[in-house]
């Protein structure tokens, strides 16, 4: 499994990556594999400022709907267009083509306060 050092993690399995004052967030490789594959990715968020932790949406898998959570507080500012008609990019590519949501967070520095990709390592065993 892959989790770039570059990115921070969530214990939800939620990863975020800052460029800027926007960030892009998606599911880690881990999450992605125990899901299975991924049918459907809904969210319906976009335009609106949602709490840490709160529901931006859902994917669906075979077996399985798992409900996706803020990694920050923000702006949800756009959902990854490619999904809707490919959203096995989630599987494929989960840290570049598979990116679900563009955000402006509301506290840049709140990103510092989640897990390295060491941290999420040990968390997930």
């Amino acid at each position: 499994m892959n989790f770039p050092s570059e990115l921070k993690y969530t214990k939800d399995h939620e990863w975020i990556r800052v460029e800027g004052d926007t960030a892009f967030v998606g599911i880690t490789d881990y999450a992605q594999q125990e899901l299975g594959e991924i049918v459907f990715v809904d969210i319906a968020t976009e335009g609106e400022t949602l709490a840490k932790d709160e529901a931006f949406g859902s994917v669906e898998a075979v077996k399985t709907v798992s409900d996706l959570l803020m990694p920050v507080a923000g702006e949800v500012l756009e959902v990854n267009p490619e999904l809707e008609d490919k959203p096995e990019l989630v599987n494929s590519d989960p840290y570049g083509k598979g990116w679900l949501i563009k955000v402006k967070p509301a506290d840049v520095a709140e990103v510092a306060g989640l897990l390295s990709a060491d941290d999420y390592k040990n968390l997930i065993g």
